[in-house]
């Protein structure tokens, strides 16, 4: 979860013509699924799969991921550069500890990662639907974590295990000092 800050001030109706006090608001913010699901059923499209966003659809994400109640919509007017910023950050995080070797990501798939198909993963992987609340990149590496542990081990091939042992048996030759 992040917390920030909108600082309060003056900003210009320009409908009625007149000046608005706006409170300064602390907003709780959660980057997750639920949040995901909640931005592409306005929207319409991947939010994972579309890079640029309009000042707009950024606004209007971080109104989904606002946990706190009884929010004043006029508060995302005064968004700072700060703000926004820290949100970036937060939603770049990877928010876990698990890494990945790059032997194990040599497929990437052209698929468009919706909410529904994040879902259909949780479901299939038999995750619990509680994880939907965390921090999306947590879950898509809980997901990757849970895929490459029911996958069966891949066989190598005759020739990979030739080589492997060969580079085995020269190791330890080296190490030893030895010629056969």
């Amino acid at each position: 979860m992040l917390i920030i800050t909108i600082p309060g001030g003056e900003l210009f109706n320009d409908q009625t013509q007149e000046f608005l006090t706006v409170k300064e608001q602390t907003l709780q913010l959660e980057h997750s699924l639920v949040s995901l699901s909640k931005w592409e059923s306005k929207w319409q499209k991947s939010f994972l799969h579309s890079r640029e966003k309009t000042f707009e659809e950024t606004i209007d994400y971080i109104k989904c991921m606002t946990i706190t109640q009884n929010v004043d919509p006029i508060i995302y007017n005064r968004l700072t550069t700060s703000n926004i910023e820290q949100i970036n950050n937060y939603i770049s995080a990877p928010m876990t500890a698990t890494t990945f070797s790059n032997i194990q990501n040599t497929t990437r798939s052209n698929e468009i990662i919706t909410a529904e198909l994040i879902y259909y993963w949780m479901i299939s992987l038999n995750i619990p639907m509680e994880c939907q609340k965390w921090h999306l990149n947590r879950l898509l590496t809980l997901i990757r974590v849970c895929n490459i542990k029911s996958t069966p081990p891949k066989k190598m091939k005759r020739r990979e295990i030739m080589s492997r042992n060969a580079a085995l048996n020269a190791a330890r030759r080296k190490q030893l000092n030895s010629k056969g």
